[in-house]
């Protein structure tokens, strides 16, 4: 199965390397920045995966990030490539 692990770890990279992209600074909402800090921090957990070989839960960790920061965007809490609406 080493293609399908390969696979699997291309994949968590890629949605990785693209959220880690984003400016995921603090947010003047606090509501916003409590869900910020969730995304964070399940991106530190996907790194921490693929560090111990845990490609299942390395690519959980950074979906659920992103399901978090989309649904942000998608309420309009943040634009567009994460950017915070208005002017801060």
């Amino acid at each position: 199965m080493p293609a399908v692990e390969d696979a699997l770890r291309a994949e968590t990279e890629k949605w990785l390397t693209r959220l880690e992209a984003l400016p995921l600074g603090k947010h003047p909402d606090r509501r916003v920045e409590e869900q910020l800090v969730n995304v964070r921090a399940y991106l530190a957990d996907s790194r921490h995966f693929l560090r111990q070989g845990d490609l299942v839960r390395a690519f959980e960790a950074v979906i659920y990030a992103w399901g978090i920061f989309e649904t942000l965007e998608r309420l309009g809490l943040l634009k567009k490539q994460g950017k915070i609406p208005g002017n801060y």
